[in-house]
């Protein structure tokens, strides 16, 4: 009988990446307890790769049948390995006061990542042995996040998870309303999207901390809110007496907010990024370029005390934003169909001077479809453009005359330079 070199050389390469699994989680567990004397562990680096190449072992004893009688197989073969370290877990509990079960769990998880390739499944058994290796190894940090964590934060967390993995699937896919204007599932999406950005901003806010200084704290901020940047750098400035440096954070802060817009309506609708591209990247270079000069030319200590931004994420603000964002969507439709483009344009200027990702998040979508490209370009740059004004507005009047005059006259030219060449989008497209 003529022997399958092909099968047997996949045989033990499912075995080498099987033993290599267990190597990379053994290593991680022997290494934690690498104080201990030898035969005080649980497991370590030997028991944890022989649990990794019992799982490729019966992977390969079970691959000649189908498929459900080999997991099965698998699984028949994992009730004595449990119920092993089950027995372990219990007498040690009994010797002493030791009641943490993450090494039992992490080697049962261990047999499973040894039988994956077997199944042809290598290269989520390799990425999860090395995200359980690096759970293991982060224990402390982890814990260490959990006690700064605060009962609002988690909150707020657990509500975007609801709002995003139990409520967008339940969405219907398709347009209701006058036009055809409103759907369920593509507002609440991009209600997840934009929350989502600005939880992400406000948690690297807070993992920066204040020693960080304003640079870090405006760069994490502007994908927050970079109107709540503008206006609690402005108020700290009369504490902190450094106007190059507060003027330097806000228009850091506002420089990001054209890149998130870049990014949010690429991930909606990415043909609209070539056309999109040249109008933000003019505001975002102009912004950071001022921010970077004024930097350089302050003197004196950076302020400690980072922007007061509060938690951005809660279920009512979700809500508002979303119901916001649906009147936005039909009046720009209604605006459409009464008054063409002009109406378009009238909505922009009016939405920017509050907030800009409402008109990104309504007319990005139908950018090439239903409205033209340069259209929505253009009305995008305007409530950019708007917003990055207003921002120089706020930082006079909240500030006063000296940080409000540096701010003001970068974020006008990058107000005045967004327009600009988002005319020049529109005038490519007709041509």
């Amino acid at each position: 009988m003529d022997t399958d070199y092909t099968l047997l050389l996949d045989h033990f390469a499912n075995l080498a990446i099987a033993l290599a699994l267990g190597l990379l989680v053994g290593s991680e567990r022997g290494w934690h307890g690498r104080s201990q004397s030898d035969g005080s562990r649980v497991a370590g680096i030997r028991t944890f790769s022989l649990i990794a190449l019992l799982g490729g072992l019966m992977a390969a004893i079970g691959s000649g049948g189908p498929a459900l009688q080999s997991w099965l197989l698998c699984a028949l073969a994992f009730i004595p390995l449990a119920l092993l370290l089950i027995a372990s877990y219990v007498t040690r509990t009994r010797q002493g006061n030791y009641f943490s079960i993450t090494t039992e769990v992490a080697a049962m998880a261990t047999y499973w990542l040894g039988v994956l390739p077997g199944f042809d499944l290598a290269l989520p058994a390799a990425a999860s042995a090395v995200i359980v290796a690096l759970l293991l190894h982060l224990k402390d940090r982890l814990h260490g996040w959990l006690l700064i964590l605060d009962a609002r934060e988690l909150l707020g967390t657990l509500q975007f998870l609801l709002v995003s993995v139990v409520f967008l699937p339940l969405l219907p896919n398709q347009g209701f309303g006058p036009w055809q204007a409103l759907n369920p599932f593509q507002i609440w999406w991009m209600v997840v999207l934009i929350s989502g950005l600005s939880l992400a901003g406000y948690f690297a806010t807070r993992i920066a901390g204040s020693r960080k200084g304003i640079l870090a704290t405006s760069l994490a901020g502007g994908l927050a809110s970079s109107t709540a940047v503008t206006l609690s750098l402005s108020r700290l400035h009369s504490e902190v007496k450094n106007t190059p440096v507060v003027a330097a954070g806000i228009l850091l802060a506002c420089g990001t907010m054209f890149v998130r817009i870049l990014v949010v309506a690429a991930v909606i609708n990415a043909s609209i990024l070539p056309s999109l591209a040249l109008p933000m990247a003019v505001g975002a270079l102009t912004l950071l370029g001022c921010a970077w000069s004024l930097w350089r030319s302050a003197r004196g200590e950076t302020p400690d005390t980072p922007p007061a931004i509060h938690n951005p994420f809660q279920l009512v603000t979700a809500l508002q934003f979303g119901g916001l964002l649906a009147l936005v969507m039909l009046a720009a439709d209604a605006l459409q169909h009464w008054f063409g483009s002009t109406g378009l344009y009238a909505l922009s200027v009016f939405t920017g001077i509050a907030d800009v990702d409402t008109i990104v998040l309504s007319l990005s979508p139908r950018a090439g479809d239903s409205l033209l490209m340069s259209l929505v370009v253009v009305c995008i740059a305007l409530a950019a453009a708007t917003n990055t004004l207003m921002k120089g507005v706020y930082s006079r009047l909240a500030g006063g005359p000296q940080l409000g005059w540096t701010v003001l006259r970068p974020t006008a030219l990058a107000a005045l330079l967004v327009v600009a060449s988002a005319g020049l989008s529109l005038w490519l497209g007709h041509g």
